[in-house]
């Protein structure tokens, strides 16, 4: 016996699912509900999933607040809260001082719990009505990080009161009603899902008790990849050759590769692939045929050649690229792809197309699977064969087959494999779609998502690869987190690093020309941009921090390297109000624009307030210790190792020369440079240099200065000093900035010396847009 999805829950005024056993769903009622559940607009929902990105709590620990002693247990009836309990509720679990009284009181309607209740507008003083503890619960869960497994056994106990592994009809149609509910805000077809899920509650009774267990649960679930895609499916790379489906919305014609049937419906909406692109419905997910592509050879026999790997369909309106003919849609999968190479081609050209693959256009970065071999499975056999050995001292792999067999890599001769690391956080949901992006175009045991594990599994994988480069698709901070990884890692070799920017300010990627920002350019001409790169080594330097009582609490110094630039004073004050603001109200902070604003309104405030005015009273300055001179209106000092600060201002000014030349140029006749000049005439004709291991000090009179140097109305700020080492001391309490990460520092020391030197790519000149090619191009750094 099936379990009946839809009857109207006792215990909730929620329309619970139709049912499938013997009641009939219709277009109508699927409508009704996905009214009565759309109480949230799409800019709020939005604003409730930034809140999540935010926190770190889980809804497991919020939860047991309101049990025992906790300190939400008072907002506690049954198995019901209260208004206010809910808003305290979410203020704990979004660790958020404020929310909008709006967002909380739309959301609190949306789990409105009394039986034939109006729908009036709770206010905030009075909320009529309780909300289910466990509805709550259930849906943030969903909501939040973590494995679908996970998610489907936490959402299962919420509901199974009396522990005995449970549970009835009613119960299940409460956690489906919550799954249905965060699908229509996530802009599912929810017409596609329904059904997918009738079927599903119709196999989930596996013994026809009319109940369900937590063994039949997840194993419902665990089958079902729209359910798994919807909870957050994420790709193991020990399942090598399965699917790693996703929700995609297409604005085109496209077929099943299954059925072979239309995508249909407004949005055409379908569940694709993401390493090789493969298309399906919905409900023919469970009939897709599991092999996906292979990332690694099974044995060292099968190293020598890689072979083709075709995907039909999705080529229509592409030009073939053997017979260049293009290739015509018949209503139906349309031509035919290589996972690989991404060459194009005709079915019928098929034959004519060798069997072997060499990579394409991007053969210089991708790691074939006939690059990666099992290395226990060898050992294995040697022992076998009676072969006797010594055990490998070599580092835990970090990615192993099914069988727990260790990975091995051997690079295509005259080739750079490239290792891409990925913050998924980094410029919105950029950074989500860069990472899919890279894991279609390369192998996807190159790509790296740093929330899962951070950089030292890919590092450890590559370990002992020859003349392997890295991307770092993110802002300063992640290269910053990656320069840092790989002086852990202690590699034999050091490996370049390019980077992609996302996000905001990205100074570091500006000045080693790869723009300011991502736009959504087509990564195969970043990778051809990586390739063309040269090398040129970047200082880098150590930063202690000495307080004059270690006693006193502070703020946490945010690093201890500086990559970009050290600054103290009026441009910190701005960046500190900024990054607390942010902290404390991260939903007024999720577009480019609204950041820009908020600059504008600290730099406003700052300019009438002045709080670091007349800095030269409480800051001292040692360059190779002389100590420097910093009379005048000063309100900053900053401390820069590259050209670009504040998202492209040159403090410092033009540079007259190109990047990365011997620093002894700038001098006359050549002579090295001394390893501290102050002398406000020599400065004058010195310039910056990535690799001259000195820093320049440049004066800041203010904020309108600042803005002046941004729109170029001034050409730079005060220059100081271009020295080797530097001791500042503070002595009272100022805001401080290490590559745009600011805090508030105590009375302190701080000395700042050299630490290295890492090679970093620099992109190709960009290449003029004008007719005659006189386009004045992008300053150099």
């Amino acid at each position: 016996m099936g379990l009946l999805w839809g009857k109207r829950c006792q215990k909730c005024s929620v329309g619970c699912p139709p049912t499938y056993a013997g009641v009939k769903w219709n277009k109508e009622d699927a409508m009704s509900d996905s009214k009565e559940w759309a109480t949230l607009s799409p800019e709020e929902f939005t604003q409730l999933q930034k809140y999540i990105d935010y926190t770190n709590k889980k809804v497991q620990d919020v939860l047991q607040e309101f049990y025992g002693e906790g300190a939400l247990s008072r907002h506690l009836q049954g198995d019901s809260i209260d208004f206010e309990g809910f808003k305290l509720f979410l203020k704990t679990y979004l660790e958020a001082e404020e929310i909008s009284d709006e967002l909380c009181r739309h959301l609190f309607m949306s789990f409105q719990t009394t039986a034939g209740q109006d729908k009036t507008e709770p206010t905030a003083q009075s909320a009529p009505g309780f909300v289910c503890v466990n509805d709550v619960s259930c849906y943030f869960s969903l909501l939040e990080g973590g494995r679908p497994e996970d998610k489907l056994e936490f959402t299962f106990k919420l509901y199974d009161k009396d522990g005995n592994g449970l549970l009835d009809s009613s119960e299940v149609d409460r956690i489906i009603t919550q799954m249905m509910r965060v699908a229509e805000y996530l802009e599912w077809d929810v017409t596609e899902l329904k059904p997918i899920l009738q079927e599903m509650m119709r196999e989930i009774d596996y013994d026809g008790s009319g109940t369900v267990s937590l063994s039949e649960w997840l194993r419902g679930g665990a089958t079902t990849v729209p359910l798994l895609v919807l909870l957050g499916l994420e790709a193991t790379m020990k399942d090598d050759g399965q699917h790693l489906w996703r929700l995609k919305h297409f604005n085109r014609p496209v077929y099943c590769n299954v059925c072979e049937t239309l995508l249909l419906g407004l949005r055409k909406q379908g569940l694709r692939c993401t390493f090789c692109k493969f298309t399906v419905h919905e409900r023919c997910a469970r009939k897709a045929p599991p092999s996906c592509i292979s990332t690694y050879a099974k044995s060292r026999r099968d190293t020598s050649v890689q072979a083709h790997v075709w995907v039909r369909g999705g080529c229509d309106g592409n030009k073939c690229d053997r017979c260049q003919k293009k290739i015509k849609s018949f209503q139906s999968l349309t031509g035919i792809t290589c996972a690989w190479c991404h060459q194009t081609i005709h079915d019928e050209c098929l034959p004519f197309m060798s069997s072997t693959c060499d990579c394409g256009i991007l053969r210089d970065h991708i790691l074939p699977p006939s690059a990666i071999y099992p290395v226990v499975l060898e050992r294995q056999n040697s022992q076998k064969n009676g072969v006797c050995g010594t055990p490998s001292e070599e580092p835990a792999q970090p990615f192993t087959t099914p069988e727990g067999q260790a990975l091995r890599i051997i690079p295509v001769p005259d080739t750079h494999p490239l290792l891409v690391f990925v913050n998924p956080k980094s410029g919105g949901k950029q950074g989500e779609r860069v990472l899919r992006k890279f894991q279609y175009l390369l192998n996807p045991r190159q790509v790296y998502n740093l929330l899962k594990g951070g950089p030292g599994p890919g590092l450890n994988f590559f370990r002992d690869v020859p003349d392997f480069r890295i991307l770092v698709c993110g802002g300063d901070g992640t290269v910053g987190w990656i320069l840092d990884a790989i002086d852990k890692a202690n590699l034999p070799t050091r490996p370049p690093v390019a980077v992609l920017p996302l996000g905001t300010g990205n100074d570091l990627a500006r000045c080693l020309r790869w723009g300011g920002g991502y736009d959504g350019e087509n990564l195969v001409k970043i990778l051809k941009d990586i390739e063309a790169s040269n090398i040129l080594q970047m200082d880098r330097w150590s930063v202690q921090v000495m307080p004059d009582n270690p006693e006193e609490k502070g703020d946490p110094v945010p690093y201890e390297i500086i990559n970009n630039y050290f600054s103290i004073g009026v441009d910190a004050s701005i960046a500190h109000r900024f990054h607390v603001m942010r902290e404390k109200y991260p939903e007024k902070f999720n577009s480019r624009m609204k950041n820009k604003l908020w600059y504008f309104e600290f730099a406003t405030s700052e300019t009438i307030f002045a709080t670091c005015k007349k800095l030269k009273e409480c800051v001292s300055v040692e360059c190779c210790g002389q100590p420097l001179d910093l009379s005048g209106a000063l309100s900053g000092v900053a401390i820069l190792n590259i050209p670009s600060m504040h998202g492209g201002s040159n403090l410092w000014g033009e540079t007259k020369r190109p990047l990365g030349e011997a620093a002894a140029r700038s001098t006359a006749g050549g002579a090295a440079q001394p390893q501290v000049i102050t002398d406000a005439e020599t400065l004058k004709n010195c310039v910056q240099d990535l690799s001259d291991l000195r820093m320049e000090v440049v004066g800041l009179e203010g904020v309108i200065e600042m803005g002046q140097i941004y729109t170029g109305l001034k050409s730079a700020g005060k220059r100081l000093a271009k020295c080797s080492e530097i001791m500042l001391r503070t002595f009272k309490h100022l805001p401080m900035q290490i590559d745009g990460e600011p805090w508030m520092q105590a009375p302190c020391t701080i000395k700042i010396t050299h630490k290295n030197q890492a090679p970093m790519l620099i992109a190709p000149p960009p290449r003029s847009s004008s007719f005659f090619g006189l386009k004045k191009g992008p300053q150099e750094p």
